[in-house]
């Protein structure tokens, strides 16, 4: 991955020495369980585990010749030790080694993609309980529907992500499989016990029936868990992209001192970082289908997947780290503009109290539900044509003045009722990040009631 979307730890997982220092962690490993069998003399093993190192300049000099990145590896350590160099790798084939060690990179990079998770929820539950009672219009199909509020949005956010981040524990989980089985799987040069002794040792669950690699199923798992969760950020950040419209208005990602939206137009302040996420959230996906494609090898392993997964691997899991801790960031120091959602509110014209004025209707003025749906259908539509107040439209509506009071149509406009549940689902956040006892409590009808009552007062 570039340099400019590679932060700091998770980069240092996948450097070329790094890489070569798991799989000598492997040979080493080997050695031991090689030398309590009595493979590998006791002098060798002080010798192996004192003098081998990773000379990458060397490894890349060798592999010049042998075009074999493996065998370049073992010659050079085993030149690094010196004559007893001759027992590292007894009884190994590439891929128990390479196998290994990746599943030792991949957990390593999964466990701090499951760190920048668990922040993200941490974040997200944290401004879902500030805005609780943030009233603003919820939209679908774009149109205004009815009230929500911004920390109901962010709760959704917030379990959703934590999904994600389950998903991805379990693959993590799995992806911490090695294999010590040989050639084919048929452990003809290394018994199981030393397999088990070896896996035991660097904290990885052995493969229970290998072939000369580690099934890629796992890998694939592991990156199609990863797109799916790229996926839910891609989603906040287009929401934020379209709140953020000159129209709405209603969130602003955070804008430093000194930095510029636009060479031309100095007015411009964009949201870049939403655009960003929403735009490597596509490489992840793309990933995803190549570790998918990465399944279906040749008999007991080919290398097709080899070479597309010194891409795929380090890329996927610097890019998920990088966007995760950047929507961490961006939702922590988002501008939320509460007056700007008020204003979208009442630049709807009551519209959203359709639902309640039908359902009023309905079950206490008595009408039949399609005679009803067409009073206030018509109204709405007259409303909305006429840039009037639906509650205006309603109250000299010949069959609406006939089958309810001014108070019960008033009450339809007091958006308290659309949001009387809404702390229910705050409080459900608790299973995620423990709360006060007034977090985790159901908002009153109260708290709700004097957020929206100056809503219902512009409708009269």
């Amino acid at each position: 991955m570039i340099r400019r979307y590679t932060l700091p730890e998770m980069g240092a997982i996948w450097t070329e020495e790094a890489r070569f220092e798991q799989m000598l962690r492997v040979e080493v490993a080997v050695s031991r369980a090689q030398a309590r069998r009595g493979r590998v003399p006791g002098e060798a093993l002080v010798a192996i585990e004192s003098r081998a190192k990773v000379d990458v300049g060397r490894i890349e000099e060798l592999e010049r010749t042998t075009d074999h990145d493996v065998i370049a590896f073992v010659s050079q350590v085993a030149e690094s030790i010196g004559p007893e160099g001759r027992f590292v790798h007894l009884g190994l084939t590439s891929s128990d080694v390479v196998d290994t060690a990746l599943a030792l990179q991949l957990r390593a990079a999964g466990e701090l993609l499951l760190r920048d998770a668990d922040r993200l929820v941490q974040v997200l539950v944290a401004r879902a309980r500030e805005h609780a009672d943030t009233v603003q219009m919820g939209r679908t199909h774009s149109v205004h529907a009815e009230p929500t509020t911004f920390g109901l949005k962010l709760a959704g956010w917030a379990f959703e992500v934590d999904r994600g981040r389950r998903r991805l524990r379990d693959a993590v989980d799995e992806i911490a499989t090695g294999k010590l089985s040989g050639p084919v799987g048929t452990y003809s040069h290394l018994e199981p016990e030393v397999e088990a002794e070896v896996m035991a040792e660097l904290g990885l669950r052995v493969d229970p029936a290998s072939t000369q690699i580690v099934q890629r199923d796992r890998h694939a798992g592991l990156l199609t868990a990863m797109a799916i969760l790229g996926g839910s950020l891609e989603r906040f950040a287009t929401e934020i992209r379209n709140l953020q419209h000159t129209e709405i208005g209603e969130v602003q990602e955070p804008f430093r001192a000194g930095q510029k939206g636009s060479s031309a137009m100095p007015h411009k302040r964009n949201p870049i970082l939403s655009e960003r996420v929403a735009g490597l959230a596509r490489v992840l996906r793309g990933y995803a289908q190549t570790a998918l494609e990465n399944q279906p090898l040749w008999h007991e392993r080919d290398i097709s997947h080899s070479s597309a997964e010194r891409v795929i691997l380090p890329d996927a899991t610097i890019l998920l780290d990088y966007l995760l801790q950047k929507l961490t960031g961006l939702v922590r120091d988002l501008v939320v503009r509460p007056e700007r959602m008020r204003e979208n509110i009442e630049r709807g014209l009551g519209l959203h109290a359709s639902s309640r004025v039908l359902l009023v209707l309905v079950e206490r003025a008595g009408l039949a539900r399609e005679a009803a749906y067409e009073v206030v259908q018509r109204a709405a539509l007259a409303a909305a044509d006429q840039r009037r107040p639906l509650r205006e439209v309603l109250a000299t509506d010949p069959t609406v003045a006939r089958k309810l009071s001014l108070v019960d149509l008033d009450a339809c406009f007091d958006d308290s009722r659309h949001l009387e549940h809404v702390g229910v689902v705050i409080g459900r956040l608790a299973t995620l990040v423990p709360g006060t006892a007034a977090e985790a409590a159901p908002a009153t009808d109260r708290s709700h009631a004097t957020a929206t009552r100056e809503t219902a007062d512009a409708h009269r």
